[in-house]
């Protein structure tokens, strides 16, 4: 199956704010239909725990498992990581190290800072004691998910770490994942997917014990339940659709930019993949590019179907016009196909991850360079960062006062509690240095 160039419009002038206008239907919150269904799923997990994990499990993956063989045992980590090539092995090991390479660099210290009078002020850091991670299944197998969430919560110092992955029909959990996990030294797996495991995970059962964070991507009803139980616990993010923006100048290679394009594309049907460019040259050859690449893959008809409903080729009068695009989009991933993509990354305001020049495919971030490709989706880039260590720690604020600096300040802090109204506050100061 080919992807004809039809399938990937080309938007001018105010056809682009149409295009936005479209994009802005991905982001809104999941239909009623969904809210209520993962609503009864997490109710019933929270009432009947483990029974109902494992009714959802026959229901929705076709596999029959007793409600006490949810949990994967150790020796079928070791067989799943010896079924793995060698050569596989190794780079599952490379990649982990590359990961946590990177996120050991971004781990925040705690701090003390001594200040006059006796006054000490600083911030403490500890981990999170316990964490659930949800790895998809479904469509492909996720192990390099695993390892984007597993490996900074383990450098941040994480104690406990859960693990729930949606079986096959048999109740295995893919070889490929329990191999990652296997790497990493995880134990604490469970062949168990959709609402019902973030249930789970949220309010515990009597074989899996709740946690302080979930993270980790999943489809629409995953990331529902994780909007829902969101207060009871942490999450990282509801993750949306993934998306891919390609910023190209006229010395992009378009045989580049359309392999970046496909690649999103084949994630999922509604996943988004759009070149913004303000090279009209580029676009013939970008679309020629797609159909001659297109009939390579596998995965033609989810390739088809995205990139006809929510692909695009932006074509901007201006470079500026292009980078207020990209902003605009705030995307999930950013592509500079650029002459010199230093000279453009200082215009760049809003992107999860951005993949500097022509030889930094999104693919060595999905898997290889360290940095994490769990990332902000549907524009939230705006205000929020990729998966981090400092996503498995919490900071708590250090004060100490001496008497002398509190005899120093009192005035104006009981004055301040005064202007409030609480004269608890101001009581609570005065009590000490009068």
């Amino acid at each position: 199956m080919t992807v004809p160039s039809a399938d990937l419009p080309v938007y001018r002038g105010k056809q682009v704010h149409a295009f936005f206008a479209k994009l802005e239907s991905r982001r809104t919150s999941a239909p009623d239909r969904v809210r209520e269904v993962v609503r009864d799923i997490l109710e019933n997990v929270r009432r009947n725990g483990d029974r109902a994990l494992a009714e959802y499990t026959r229901a929705f993956d076709r596999a029959v498992i007793r409600p006490q063989g949810i949990r994967i045992k150790r020796a079928d980590l070791k067989r799943a990581f010896q079924s793995v090539p060698e050569g596989l092995r190794l780079i599952l090991r490379e990649a982990a190290a590359n990961i946590r390479r990177f996120h050991e660099r971004e781990k925040p210290s705690s701090w003390l800072a001594w200040e006059a009078d006796g006054v000490v002020l600083g911030q403490r850091v500890t981990a999170l004691d316990r964490i659930g991670i949800y790895v998809p299944g479904g469509r492909a197998a996720y192990p390099s998910s695993l390892l984007m969430a597993a490996v900074p919560a383990q450098v941040a110092g994480v104690g406990e770490i859960a693990l729930v992955s949606p079986p096959d029909a048999t109740g295995r959990v893919h070889p490929s994942v329990l191999a990652a996990a296997y790497v990493l030294g995880l134990d604490e797996i469970y062949g168990v997917g959709g609402a019902q495991a973030v249930g789970a995970l949220a309010f515990g059962t009597k074989t899996i014990r709740s946690v302080d964070k979930i993270v980790g991507p999943g489809n629409v009803y995953v990331a529902e339940a994780k909007r829902q139980v969101f207060g009871r616990v942490a999450i990282d993010m509801v993750a949306g659709p993934s998306e891919v923006v390609v910023l190209a100048d006229e010395t992009a290679n378009p045989a580049f930019i359309a392999a970046d394009l496909l690649a999103q594309s084949e994630h999922d049907p509604v996943a988004c993949s759009v070149c913004v460019t303000h090279a009209p040259a580029l676009v013939d050859r970008i679309r020629s590019a797609l159909r001659m690449q297109a009939r390579r893959l596998k995965r033609a008809a989810v390739v088809r179907e995205s990139l006809s409903h929510w692909g695009g080729i932006l074509l901007a009068r201006s470079a500026e016009e292009a980078v207020d695009w990209a902003n605009r989009l705030a995307p999930e991933h950013l592509g500079l196909h650029v002459a010199n993509p230093w000279l453009w990354l200082d215009r760049i305001r809003h992107a999860g991850a951005i993949f500097l020049g022509s030889y930094s495919p999104e693919t060595v971030g999905d898997y290889w360079a360290g940095p994490n490709h769990i990332l902000p989706t549907n524009r939230t880039a705006r205000f929020s960062s990729p998966l981090g260590t400092r996503d498995f720690l919490k900071h708590s604020s250090l004060i100490g006062y001496s008497e002398r600096a509190l005899k120093k300040h009192a005035r104006k802090i009981i004055s301040f509690a005064a202007m409030e109204g609480l004269d608890g506050h101001a009581n609570a100061v005065r009590r000490r240095t009068e």
